[in-house]
C-alpha cells in the first residue's frame, strides 16, 4: 500500500512540474501542426538555445520529412519571443500520380534546408507558436531551389 501511494505521489508531482513549466514563457518540447504546406512538427531544445524541429508533410502526391536544427536567441524587451536559425535536411516521396505529371523525374527526393523565424510562448498556457522561412535545395530527385516552404506552428508546450 505505501509503495502505491508513493508511486500516485511521484506521478502527481512529477504532472504538477511538467504542467508548471509548460505555463511559464519557456518550454522544453512542443507538438503540433504547421500551416503551409500543412503538416506536423515536433521542437525540443536539447540546450538551453537549440532545438531539435521534424516535419511531417502528407497530401495527394506523396510525403516528405525534414529534420532542423535551430540556434535560438532572445529578443529582449518581450518576454517569450525568440528568433532562431539554424540547418536541415528532407527526404521527400512521391507517388506515381506525381511520376505521370512529371516524367522522367525520380519519384524520391533529398536535400538540404534552412530556417530562420520567431518563436513566441505565451506565459500562463501551454500553447507556442512560430512563423519562419524554409528555403530549401533538392539534390536528388526533382532537382529544384524552393523558397516557399515554412509557415505558421501552433503547437501544445510540455
Amino acid at each position: 500500500m505505501k509503495k502505491t501511494l508513493f508511486a500516485i505521489f511521484m506521478v502527481a508531482a512529477t504532472c504538477q512540474m511538467v504542467h508548471a513549466q509548460s505555463m511559464g514563457s519557456d518550454y522544453k518540447t512542443a507538438v503540433g501542426i504547421k500551416f503551409y504546406p500543412g503538416g506536423l512538427t515536433v521542437k525540443s531544445f536539447i540546450k538551453p538555445n537549440v532545438a531539435l524541429e521534424g516535419l511531417g508533410y502528407f497530401y495527394a502526391d506523396g510525403f516528405r520529412i525534414t529534420g532542423l536544427y535551430e540556434f535560438t536567441y532572445d529578443i529582449s524587451g518581450v518576454d517569450g519571443l525568440k528568433w532562431y536559425i539554424g540547418p536541415g535536411a528532407h527526404l521527400a516521396v512521391w507517388n506515381t500520380t506525381w511520376k505521370e505529371k512529371y516524367p522522367g523525374n525520380n519519384p524520391t527526393g533529398l536535400g538540404i534546408d534552412g530556417v530562420l523565424g520567431l518563436d513566441y510562448k505565451f506565459k500562463g498556457v501551454p500553447i507556442n507558436i512560430s512563423a519562419d522561412w524554409q528555403p530549401s535545395f533538392n539534390f536528388i530527385g526533382y532537382n529544384y531551389f524552393e523558397g516557399g516552404w515554412g509557415g505558421l506552428a501552433i503547437r501544445y508546450t510540455f
